[in-house]
């Protein structure tokens, strides 16, 4: 087929795959996918690319399939990856585009070289930056825009490897092409402030503009990644130095922009913000290099946000930026030295440290501490305006944005900074404000109100360095239950303060005799007659206060039914997401620190989550919220909750499920909602069997989940063993033995449970279920692989409770070994008795010692040469479990002390007994130990019956000579104190 033919017809799918049809979009995607491994395929695509005559939609899909195809096959190593010879071409071709006239395809085609850049430069695209600086010179003013837009897009591309050789390329380019940039960069930039001075059009600004912000955008890149020092470097120090005359002058002209445009306007606040970003990177990654920039900035900052002059020439995004090089300064780990001056190394750490302290003073800290509170604190008109309209979105942006990026949280945090770096000075400030504000402020006196807020704000944020200056418990009812009182208006805004003010208080310093009163606060402000703000905050500080770690649920136990009818309300009445997963989450909180007292007041909740699952179909997070109250509902409600299973276990189900989108949120909570259904169930059903096909798929797949899959199963086992077992044994356990070659320590040791847990549930149905991992288990005790103590532990129990429980699996497992290494079952076993009676001693558990003593004994009647080979050792070894075993009694008479007695509870052997909650699980682990040999077989008495049978089985001459094999001391303590041999 010609290329001119292909060519049209690519553009005919292309057309269709930008077609909304799906009858006809999908066919055009299969057709594409089909070519995008096809040789030519990503030349024909440049071709459309670069015909600008070519319909819009088909040049801007063409683009996208060709970057994700460099994503997908441009590396050497590649699957169906673009042949060497095409990406020849290809490297070609993509330098000859610089005249795009469409700005959206021009950004995609500088991501596109910069992607192919990442791979090949310089080795083998080492024409690409020569071209680019050469049309970067051109006169052509489009040309020359697009080649600084490919320029940023590759230098930001490779400017993010990080291996040392890449970045000792980069350092190298960096050098080559620094003072070129920095030239670029003040032409554009003094050219676009004169054509603002000059009142020039919007046109011509922006052209200018453009550029600047661009070689700016390389600058940064250049400065921030090109340098191992850069204060060595003349160039580099004085674009520095140069950044804050740049961004004082481009305020200015900012001034004068207001009539140009939006666009114009914005071009111009991104160059400041740019401008200000490189400070904070240096600040960041070059923080010595940045020292002699410490007290320009502080100069430059303190200015613009805190004196009457700099403030008209601000902006939020500009003043965020202030704040944040302020915290960056306050909080940088370089300048800050060891406590005793003298064991600080580097000398620019305390020339740093001295610059802070010399700046800060006591008069410029007075003014910082007052501004902050009484003027940026201050709610503004548009926060109560959006209070009115959206109380839900008003609380959540308070405490939900980054103060990276959000105005509020970033002179919060700097507020929190600066108090904390110098509280001897500060904090008699802010108690002398708060001695201000504290008279009652009239209803009517808005602005009394919100200066009270904001000193309450300041407090409330630094109650850690407060903690000794303020007596919180009088302060609280002499003043702040007074004010909660006042139901005006107006007054809203101080009760939703006052409530996130207790929260704060909460767990710092209120006395435990004043917690009855918080909780009929927070009653109160939970009221449905109460502001919805207010109450929302109220929801936050009951979660703090449940939280806390001096929490007592009896205290609280008067207050429960009243507060979680309340937030059942405000959970209906909340129509935001993120505000019904806050309600939810508290409300889960509350059902995990009291446990089962919530049972009574439950009904409502466990109405309403049906409804609100169906509802939040489209809300993946809520639906988490959802699964993890749930959770918490089960465990409250224990075996009761299985009268909600028809509806838990569908969410299971669709939580679980490798072939449904929603695990990818959903799964990590449904694995613990399933465990805790299945902790709490007393029978197992027909839904609950099939809910665990589900399982081996994740087995299959999952590694941050594996111990949840793996409890899961255990606890699934243990309610229907014979049934798991038969279904799904064998299945279960071929997976565990492709998994156990790649897990570590703990992943091995939880595996390694699950099995001998199968065993101890169902002796011989358990051996014979686990049966095709048992060669690789005996294989790796007896080649003695470098494992932990503890994992071989595990290893040599499952191998002893095989032993006790089948002789025919033991050996068949000895047999399959010694076919596939080509030795003799003697030998096989030999090497398995040689490890474990060597590492016997190593096992840290005695009912392991004594399981694998039990295994011994057993060993003795088995009519094996390699037992009776090592009889010394043998003999030794149960001899020391027998030690470790006996205890002598109140009648000094010798007994097994892990075998239970008559009246003795089983959970007096229980390894995780948790006291505070107990299952149906539990439950059953304990009937596990009930019939474990360890628990019920006198060792004593098993060996002395061996032993017995021994004799009998050899005859008294033989008997006799394997007695002689064993030391007289070993013989002299088991006739001493055990049994006469």
């Amino acid at each position: 087929m010609e290329v001119v033919s292909t060519q049209a017809m690519v553009i005919d799918v292309l057309q269709r795959a930008s077609s909304q049809n799906p009858d006809i979009l999908k066919p055009a995607e299969s057709r594409l996918k089909e070519w995008e491994i096809q040789p030519g395929f990503y030349t024909v695509l440049l071709n459309i690319i670069a015909s600008h005559t070519t319909d819009l939609n088909v040049r801007w899909i063409a683009v996208l399939y060709f970057k994700n195809g460099v994503d997908k096959y441009w590396r050497k190593n590649a699957t169906n990856g673009i042949s060497e010879t095409e990406k020849v071409t290809l490297r070609q071709n993509l330098l000859n585009n610089f005249r795009e006239p469409v700005n959206q395809i021009a950004l995609q085609l500088a991501v596109l070289v910069s992607k192919v850049a990442r791979f090949d430069c310089p080795r083998d695209w080492p024409e690409l930056f020569p071209t680019l600086l050469q049309a970067i010179e051109s006169q052509d003013s489009l040309v020359q825009h697009r080649a600084l837009l490919t320029l940023h897009h590759v230098v930001k591309a490779i400017s993010s490897k990080r291996l040392a050789g890449d970045r000792k390329l980069f350092q190298e380019f960096t050098a080559s092409i620094y003072t070129f940039i920095l030239y670029l960069w003040n032409n554009f930039t003094e050219t676009f402030i004169r054509d603002i001075e000059r009142n020039a059009t919007s046109d011509v600004i922006v052209v200018n503009l453009e550029k600047g912000l661009l070689t700016l955008r390389i600058l940064r890149k250049l400065t921030v990644f090109g340098f191992y020092k850069l204060h060595q470097n003349a160039d580099c120090i004085s674009f520095l130095k140069v950044i804050f005359d740049r961004a004082r002058a481009t305020l200015e002209c900012r001034k004068q922009l207001r009539g140009k445009g939006i666009y114009v306007l914005e071009l111009c606040e991104k160059f400041i913000i740019h401008l200000t970003k490189i400070l904070l990177n240096v600040l960041d990654n070059h923080p010595f290099s940045y020292v002699d920039f410490i007290r320009p900035t502080l100069e430059f900052t303190i200015f613009y946000i805190f004196t009457p002059t700099g403030a008209q020439y601000i902006y939020e995004r500009f003043t965020i930026q202030c704040f944040n090089l302020i915290k960056g300064i306050l909080l940088c780990a370089e300048y800050k030295p060891a406590k005793i001056p003298e064991m600080t190394k580097e000398p620019e750490t305390l020339r740093a440290n001295h610059i802070k302290i010399e700046f800060f003073q006591t008069s410029t800290l007075t003014e910082i501490c007052r501004k902050l509170v009484s003027h940026y604190f201050l709610l503004k008109q548009e926060d109560l305006e959006l209070w009115d309209s959206d109380p839900e979105t008003f609380v959540n942006d308070e405490v939900g944005e980054s103060w990276k990026y959000s105005l509020r949280p970033s002179m919060e945090t700097v507020f929190v900074t600066i108090f904390h770096e110098f509280r001897e000075m500060l904090a008699p400030v802010l108690l002398e404000m708060m001695q201000e504000t504290n008279a009652i402020v009239g209803v009517d006196d808005l602005q009394g109100i919100l200066r009270k807020d904001a000193v309450y704000n300041a407090i409330g944020l630094t109650a850690f360095d407060l903690y000794d200056d303020v007596d919180f418990d009088q302060w609280l009812t002499n003043t702040l239950l007074q004010e909660l009182k006042i139901k005006h208006n107006n007054y809203r805004i101080l009760r939703r303060r006052i409530t996130w003010l207790l929260g704060n208080w909460a767990g710092i310093k209120l006395s435990l005799e004043l917690r009855p009163v918080l909780y009929e606060c927070i009653i109160n402000l939970l009221s449905p007659e109460e502001d919805m703000a207010v109450r929302l905050t109220a929801s936050s500080t009951l979660r703090l206060a449940v939280d806390d770690f001096e929490f007592n649920s009896e205290q609280f136990k008067p207050y429960l039914d009243t507060v979680f009818n309340l937030l059942f309300s405000l959970l209906k009445e909340v129509v935001e997401c993120e505000t019904k997963m806050h309600v939810l989450n508290v409300m889960a909180l509350i059902l995990e620190r009291v446990g089962q007292t919530i049972r009574p007041h439950t009904d409502a909740l466990i109405h309403y989550l049906p409804l609100l699952w169906q509802e939040s179909e489209e809300h993946n997070m809520l639906r988490c919220a959802i699964v993890s109250t749930l959770v918490q509902l089960v465990k409250a409600l224990g075996s009761s909750s299985s009268e909600l299973n028809s509806f838990l276990l569908p969410i299971i189900q669709l939580g679980t499920d490798v072939h449904q989108g929603a695990i990818v949120y959903l799964l990590e909570d449904s694995l613990e909602l399933w465990l805790t259904v299945l902790e709490n169930s007393t029978t197992m059903t027909n839904e609950l069997m099939q809910l665990f096909n589900n399982m081996p798929p994740l087995l299959e797949q999952s590694s941050e989940n594996l111990r949840y899959c793996l409890l899961i199963t255990l606890v699934h086992m243990l309610l229907a063993p014979e049934l798991l077992m038969k279904t799904h044994g064998l299945q279960v356990v071929t997976l565990c033995d492709s998994l156990i070659s790649d897990l570590k320590t703990e992943g091995i040791l939880m595996l390694t449970r699950l099995l001998e847990t199968f065993i101890r549930a169902l002796p011989q149905l358990g051996s014979e279920t686990i049966r095709p991992i048992l060669p690789r288990i005996f294989q790796l005790i007896y080649k003695d692989t470098d494992v932990t103590p503890m994992i071989l532990s595990m290893y040599l129990s499952i191998l002893a409770r095989v032993l006790l429980s089948s002789h025919l699996i033991f050996t068949e497992t000895i047999s399959t070994l010694s076919r596939a290494s080509q030795d003799s079952e003697e030998n096989i076993l030999g090497s398995i008795l040689d490890v474990w009676l060597s590492k016997m001693c190593n096992v840290s558990q005695v009912e392991r010692r004594k399981l694998l003593g039990l295994a011994l004994a057993n060993l003795l009647t088995a009519h094996s040469r390699p037992v009776m080979a090592r009889f010394k050792s043998v003999m030794l070894n149960i001899l020391e479990a027998l030690n470790d075993s006996t205890k002598i009694d109140d009648n000094g008479v010798a007994i097994d002390s892990l075998v239970i007695v008559e009246g003795q509870s089983p959970s007096h052997f229980q390894e995780d007994t948790d006291s505070y909650y107990e299952t149906d699980h539990d439950h059953r682990k304990k009937q596990l130990i009930l019939s474990d040999p360890v628990h019920t077989i006198v060792l004593k008495d098993y060996f002395q019956s061996q032993m017995h049978q021994l004799r009998i089985q050899i005859g008294q001459t033989q008997y006799e000579q394997l007695l002689q094999m064993v030391d007289t001391d070993t013989l002299s303590q088991i006739n001493e104190y055990y049994f006469t041999l």
